[in-house]
């Protein structure tokens, strides 16, 4: 699939402590939207058995999922390749306990079968060969583990709301943040995820709470701290799933 954009991953070098404070600026949806996927992946666990509490995410960025899980007292790895998100990571790990390194998903530096769960939150639409990381993913899953991911569909309505309109709406919205053509198909992610040994059995879309998005939003550019996102059926524009590494 060729780009017709190059995608700006430079931008989260200089978020500072703008990943846990600023509302002018698209992150502040990330926090939010963290705040229905965190709840999401630990039912799963729930529901599914935790396979164990080794926990590797991928394109941990600032730190979200990592330091939230630490607190629940899973042994956690964060893994990125910018070292000013790596570094605001480890400045809000209140545990001091999530072991944080600087690497490319391309070539996680764990062995074969280090981890019980991997997760790939808001990352997979940030990297041209997003089957070689899922293949990584799953080479350093163990059999059994479980591989949670986050993503966005490529389709016309997911360009217009979570680009056009992010941009159009959203305060400091840096140009190519996302761009259209590495949004990935959920078959398509199915399909990477069979093709590393692993099955997805569980896919759901994210939206927003309608209700708790705020009319000002369109006039300020700021996002409002009461907004909330949920899970539906539909996975028009983003989704969030789990595979399972099958055992061998």
């Amino acid at each position: 699939m060729q780009n017709q954009k190059q995608i700006d991953n430079d931008i989260y070098d200089n978020y500072g402590e703008r990943w846990y404070t600023a509302q002018d600026d698209p992150v502040a949806l990330l926090r939010a939207e963290n705040r229905a996927k965190i709840p999401w992946v630990l039912s799963k666990i729930r529901e599914i058995g935790s396979p164990g509490h080794k926990v590797l995410d991928v394109g941990c960025g600032g730190g979200f999922l990592t330091n939230d899980f630490a607190r629940r007292g899973f042994s956690v790895t964060g893994v990125d390749i910018s070292p000013e998100s790596i570094r605001i990571a480890r400045e809000h790990d209140v545990t001091h306990k999530v072991n944080y390194d600087v690497a490319n998903a391309y070539e996680l530096p764990y062995p074969d079968h280090s981890f019980d769960i991997v997760t790939n939150m808001d990352f997979l639409e940030h990297v041209d060969n997003p089957q070689a990381v899922v293949s990584e993913c799953s080479r350093v899953l163990k059999p059994g583990g479980l591989f949670f991911f986050h993503t966005f569909n490529r389709n016309i309505i997911s360009e217009l709301v979570v680009i056009k309109l992010v941009e159009r709406f959203i305060k400091n919205t840096p140009r190519n943040m996302h761009v259209i053509e590495l949004f990935i198909k959920p078959e398509e992610l199915k399909a990477y995820c069979q093709e590393a040994g692993m099955e997805v059995f569980c896919i759901e879309g994210i939206r927003p709470v309608l209700s708790s998005v705020s009319f000002r939003t369109l006039f300020t550019g700021v996002v409002s701290p009461k907004m909330r996102f949920k899970s539906t059926n539909s996975t028009l524009m983003s989704y969030i799933g789990v595979a399972r590494k099958k055992r061998e």
